[in-house]
């Protein structure tokens, strides 16, 4: 009997950025997979009850038993588990002069488009989202209180930013051999980032999807957005590759199962297979820095903090360290007040997150 294969299960809601982005990663490798639906708001009692999750971003992407957080990580998880050779398509097409710029494409993902590109994009959302309890919660996550009026004022200004981030972005679209960035046989993480951030942020420009960010708290509207910035005239590079883009994830069949029952989705995570210690690290060039990590306290059952390093500083994930490697941390989540009903692994980036030493006497 061939050995089960564990289940792909990626939680987040319709109006996240970033969990388009792990969907359509999903859908161009063809990966089956199954869509549960968190509020935009904590709490999230799914992830809370089932897992012992606080961790309060999304997407989280669960691989069996294995919960990978962050879409830098979530994409290297896809891309080890599910690979060419197996027949899923790479994220890292080779280039048309025959190179792999893996990392560059993770650069350009993870420095550019992730950080000052979604800031732009997230200064163009209507006023009248921060005038609800989104307002508030973000409020929390950011570390510092929003002024809606404020905000809603400076989207002319963030207009420009957002500009200014496609003026950068318009040369890049010169070239005349592949209609992809950085030249490749097909679409690239580097087109994915991209492509997901400026849907994105062109439609809630528009007042799109501002209702489900809000949990009911506004009214979707259909305005002009950014179409005064963003159109075929001013930047016809940038805008004919995203048509592009746009007609090939059309063109790719679905993969998504969407908000089953959750009890069946349940049982499919817990008869999923362990990964064991063979394939508890996605690999590196290197392993881990022994000497480097040890004089920072982070061995094996060290009981560490893991906190972004920007947004969420203040709601660590706490848990005991299981394995490290120079870009991925594990740990097994500290047990809350009621236990996780799946005993799982937590898979974080070190790319964007601080791990520190925790006190045993701290949740």
């Amino acid at each position: 009997m061939a050995e089960q294969s564990p289940v792909v299960v990626l939680f987040g809601y319709e109006a996240s950025a970033f969990t388009w982005k792990a969907r359509w990663a999903l859908k161009i490798k063809q990966i089956p997979y199954t869509f549960i639906t968190v509020p935009s708001m904590m709490p999230r009692p799914v992830l809370k009850d089932t897992f012992g999750l606080t961790y309060r971003k999304i997407p989280v992407l669960a691989i069996g038993k294995e919960l990978y957080c962050d879409t830098s990580l979530i994409i290297e998880a896809l891309e080890h588990f599910f690979p060419e050779s197996e027949g899923y398509q790479s994220l890292y097409p080779r280039a048309a002069d025959g190179r792999t710029y893996r990392p560059m494409m993770r650069g350009f993902a993870s420095y550019w488009i992730d950080r000052p590109f979604f800031r732009a994009t997230c200064g163009l959302m209507p006023g009248s989202v921060w005038r609800t309890s989104f307002g508030q919660d973000r409020a929390g996550l950011i570390g510092h209180t929003l002024d809606p009026d404020k905000l809603e004022k400076k989207i002319p200004e963030n207009m420009s930013r957002f500009d200014m981030q496609l003026s950068m972005l318009e040369p890049m679209f010169d070239q005349k051999d592949s209609p992809w960035i950085f030249s490749t046989s097909a679409p690239s993480l580097a087109d994915l980032a991209l492509y997901y951030q400026l849907w994105w942020g062109v439609e809630v420009a528009k007042g799109h999807f501002i209702n489900n960010l809000t949990a009911g708290g506004t009214e979707d509207t259909d305005t002009e957005g950014a179409e005064a910035v963003f159109n075929a005239q001013r930047y016809p590079g940038v805008f004919t590759w995203y048509r592009t883009m746009q007609r090939y994830l059309e063109s790719l069949p679905s993969v998504e199962n969407k908000d089953p029952a959750f009890g069946e989705v349940l049982q499919q995570i817990k008869m999923s297979p362990s990964s064991g210690r063979k394939s508890l690290l996605l690999p590196t060039p290197r392993s881990s820095h022994t000497e480097l990590d040890r004089k920072c306290g982070l061995v094996e059952g060290s009981l560490v903090s893991v906190p972004p390093d920007d947004t969420g500083m203040n709601d660590p994930t706490v848990g005991t360290l299981v394995a490290l490697s120079p870009e991925e941390v594990v740990i097994k989540p500290q047990a809350l007040d009621k236990a996780a009903e799946v005993e799982v692994r937590v898979h974080f980036p070190r790319l964007g997150f601080v791990i520190r030493l925790a006190e045993r006497a701290k949740l």
